[in-house]
């Protein structure tokens, strides 16, 4: 998994994505940024809270499908019908559900106020 940039802002108003542990020279004013100065922890500790969060998701999913296929193919075709409705509570119950928790998560994030060298 591609590890997510880094928002860099600049004194002037200047802002890139840069990856972690990367060096940007502002174009505007040249003042230079390290992302290296972030803690590895920290970061590491946010880029496991999203791959928990994305792995949930999936593994439910998943689970879903697999319950799904097994009910479909040892019990009864008329499970078949169910799908649907399984499908819109996806969607419109937990979707939503989880997004909140996500951007939650995102929220209290840690944030880093870097310095330019």
């Amino acid at each position: 998994m591609r590890r997510p940039p880094i928002t860099v802002k600049c004194e002037c108003g200047e802002s890139r994505d840069v990856a972690y542990g990367e060096r940007w020279r502002c174009e505007r004013c040249g003042r230079t940024y390290d992302t290296n100065r972030i803690p590895a922890e920290e970061y590491d500790g946010l880029l496991r809270t999203v791959r928990r969060h994305r792995m949930e998701a999936v593994a439910l999913g998943l689970a879903l499908v697999a319950t799904f296929v097994v009910l479909i193919v040892v019990v009864s075709n008329t499970f078949v019908y169910l799908i649907p409705v399984v499908a819109g509570v996806w969607l419109f119950l937990y979707l939503p559900m989880w997004r909140r928790r996500v951007r939650s998560a995102a929220r209290n994030a840690p944030r880093w106020q870097l310095r330019a060298e």
